[in-house]
This record gives structure tokens, C-alpha cells and sequence, in this order.
């Protein structure tokens, strides 16, 4: 029988909307902003510990997981397999959208190599994940068949973060591979960790444990591979951070319930806390080696990721209906954005170049009217960022929720189980 409480209304936290939107952001300005060689000399300051978002998203989806999925007996409110077919729902068309987009276009770009480096492009095109100063060149690989057709099962399988080796066809993906496994763990650890009895020693805990992998391959390696693809996605490495989202859902509500409240004093020690975290973290990065990448990567800046949750949780929702609206739809915009924008990008620079070069000649000479496109400008990279947010917007509410409904119609019995907004990272 269903718990009456699956039906109370849940806490709406359109502050955590917003902070989803602008994490998918950061993740899009991580990934491109540095290939504009005009502004290599100061963009690494904004896009040197772009992991931090990626991070960051995965401990904000474990406490909103746990706060629309748990009752108030830290029970799950529904059957798991109800809970893992919306969950496949939701992430399986964005990825496999994304993969086919970014297959197609590095396709496409390498036959019309209209940059000297869109020659090499191409499906079987991958680079070996190492952190050791190794040349371009010496990690650069080709796929062969057989490997090629182990990747494609990889990915349709939601299995390629598990390869530690390099990322495959739309690298950036690993990230919702990873989700799925800790979506697959969640009904059997969210609702014992949440019964946990001091949830901010079981967060030290966490951190703590989060913290031994890096420590071991900086004693014990030379930071090539595999050791540094299984520190960056390995899902098994990176569960505590879904994990410690959990576990701030159920502090967070606790104090709630306790009737406690951020004061202001609280809230901005704790923003100042997060700057200083972030400020100090991209100087090691910049200055002190590479074992601190390792550090910082895997757990140092877990305890500001805990805190920007936490504060932004406590900011009071907007009285206007229109602005919930669209955080709403621009947190839903999030995990698209995650998953297309290094496809988006590269279509959006290459039609940029061609048709700064001549485009006319494109009716007559291919080869003619890539020789003559143009460089691509920093002034229109605003406009690829509104571009990229738009598209993944219109992306997720007509592809996305419409695959999503269809598939859970066909895999759940009822077929008309209503899914959370909340519950879309």
C-alpha cells in the first residue's frame, strides 16, 4: 500500500534552481572559454577549478534526491524500481542525444577540417587521461575496431565512466554515466545514511574517506593512467559526493525541523568561506604541482561545495510566480547543458569561422569556402552561452519530457506516476 506521505507538498527550493542553472553555466564556460587564444592569459583564472561545478552538482543532486524521495520516516516514498526507471528516463535521452549529436559532428567537422586541428577529428579520435606533462602527441590515440565497438556498448549501457583510460565520443558525459550509478545505489544508502545520528560527523567521515584515494596515488604513482581517469569519474571514487548530499538533506532538514535558521552573520561566513576556498584552490592549482589537482579534485573543496548548498537552501523563493517559473525551466536546462554544449560549441565556431570567411563560395567549392572561413571571435562567445541555454532548454522540454514520459509509460506498470520538478538532476 502507498504511504499517505508520499503525498504531503514538498519544500521548494528555487534558490537550488538557480544554482543548477548557473553550475551547468560555469561547466559550459569551463570547457570552452580557454580555446579563445585572446584571452589565454587570464581565462585559466576563471576556468582552471571548473571541477568544482561538476562536483558541486553531484552533491546537489543527492540532497535533492534525498528530500523528494524521502518520507518523514527516512523511508523511500516509492518501490526503488519506480524510483530507477524515472531516473533512466530522465538522463538516458539527454545522454544518448548527446552522444549521437557529438558523434555526428566530429564527423562532419573532420571531413570539412576548416581548422588545422579538425583534421585529426573523428569518432575513434581519443586522449589518454594522464596528469604528468605529457605531450599532446604521446597521448593521443586512435580507436580500433574492437575498441571502438566495446565503447559504443559502454556508453549505450550508461558503463563509460567505468573506463579509465580516456573518454569516448562526447567525453563530458562520463558525468551523467556516473549519476546513473549513484541513482542505482540510492534507494538502499540514502535512507540509512539519513537515519545517521550526527550527520556532521558522518560529513567529516565522508570527506575523510573521500580523501584516501587521491592520498594513495600521490604516495604511490606518477599521476599517468589509469590512476588519474579512475580519480576523475570512476563512480565508485566519486559516490561520496553524492553521498554527502544525502547527508546535508537530512542535517538540513533537521535544523528545520528544530525550527533553526541561517542568521546573516552565518550566511556570509560561510559565502566568504566558499570565495576564500575557491580563490586559495585555484592558486595551488596554478603554483603547487600537480598532486594538489589531485587533492582538490577528490575532497579538499568538498566542505565549500557542502556550503553553497546549504546557504543557498536557506534563500527565500521569489514571491513572483513568473521567476519560479523560469528558474524552474533553467534548473531543468541543467544536465543538457552538461551534456551538449561541447557539440554546440564546435558547430557554433566552425558556422561562425565560415561565414566569417566567404560563404557564397560554399554554393559552388566546399574545399574553397573552408580554405577562406575566418577566425573565431570572443565578442560572440556571449552569444553561444545564450545560444547553448536556449537550445538545451527546448531540449529538455520537447525531446527530453517527452521520451521520459513514453519510456516511463512503458516501464512502469501505472504509467501516469507524476515526477517531482524537483527530482530532475
Amino acid at each position: 500500500m502507498e504511504n499517505k506521505r508520499t503525498t504531503v507538498k514538498k519544500e521548494r527550493f528555487i534558490g537550488l534552481e538557480w544554482l543548477r542553472f548557473l553550475l551547468g553555466l560555469y561547466i559550459v564556460i569551463f570547457h570552452t572559454l580557454h580555446t579563445y587564444s585572446s584571452i589565454s592569459d587570464w581565462s585559466g583564472y576563471i576556468t582552471d577549478i571548473g571541477f568544482f561545478s561538476t562536483s558541486a552538482f553531484f552533491v546537489l543532486s543527492g540532497f535533492l534526491l534525498a528530500h523528494v524521495y524521502l518520507d518523514d520516516d527516512k523511508r523511500m516514498r516509492e518501490p526503488a524500481k519506480s524510483f530507477w526507471v524515472k531516473r533512466f528516463s530522465n538522463l538516458y535521452p539527454i545522454h544518448i542525444g548527446a552522444m549521437l549529436l557529438a558523434m555526428a559532428v566530429s564527423t562532419l567537422v573532420g571531413y570539412l577540417a576548416i581548422t588545422p586541428g579538425d583534421a585529426g577529428a573523428s569518432i575513434r579520435f581519443v586522449l589518454y587521461d594522464v596528469n604528468d606533462g605529457s605531450t599532446l602527441e604521446s597521448i593521443t590515440h586512435y580507436m580500433s575496431d574492437a575498441e571502438l565497438a566495446l565503447n559504443v556498448l559502454l556508453n549505450v549501457t550508461l558503463l563509460h565512466a567505468w573506463n579509465p583510460l580516456y573518454l569516448t565520443f562526447n567525453p563530458v558525459t562520463w558525468s551523467i554515466s556516473a549519476l546513473f550509478f549513484f541513482y542505482l545505489t540510492f534507494p538502499w544508502i540514502a535512507p540509512r545514511l539519513s537515519r545517521v545520528t550526527s550527520q556532521r560527523r558522518a560529513l567529516v567521515v565522508t570527506n575523510l574517506i573521500y580523501l584516501i584515494p587521491p592520498l594513495v596515488v600521490i604516495a604511490m604513482t606518477d599521476f599517468a593512467m589509469p590512476e588519474t581517469g579512475i580519480l576523475h569519474r570512476n563512480p565508485l571514487v566519486r559516490l561520496p559526493e553524492f553521498m554527502a548530499g544525502i547527508l546535508l538533506c537530512a542535517l538540513y532538514t533537521q535544523r528545520r525541523q528544530m525550527g533553526l535558521h541561517l542568521g546573516v552573520g552565518v550566511r556570509w561566513a560561510l559565502l566568504l568561506f566558499i570565495a576564500l576556498s575557491v580563490i586559495i584552490g585555484s592558486w595551488l592549482l596554478r603554483h603547487q604541482g600537480p598532486a594538489w589537482y589531485y587533492l582538490l579534485h577528490n575532497g579538499l573543496l568538498l566542505p565549500a561545495q557542502l556550503a553553497l548548498i546549504f546557504v543557498v537552501a536557506h534563500w527565500s523563493p521569489p514571491s513572483s510566480s513568473r521567476m519560479r517559473r523560469l528558474a524552474t525551466r533553467l534548473g531543468g536546462a541543467s544536465l543538457p547543458m552538461f551534456a551538449l554544449h561541447v557539440p554546440l560549441f564546435v558547430v557554433f565556431t566552425r558556422v561562425e569561422r565560415v561565414l566569417k570567411g566567404e560563404p557564397s563560395l560554399c554554393l559552388s567549392s566546399i574545399p574553397r569556402c573552408m580554405e577562406a572561413a575566418g577566425d573565431a571571435s570572443i565578442w560572440l562567445y556571449p552569444v553561444f552561452l545564450l545560444f547553448t541555454v536556449l537550445f538545451c532548454m527546448m531540449f529538455q522540454e520537447n525531446f527530453v519530457v517527452r521520451i521520459r514520459q513514453w519510456l516511463q509509460g512503458k516501464l512502469l506498470s501505472s504509467g501516469r506516476q507524476a515526477v517531482h520538478a524537483n527530482s530532475g538532476i
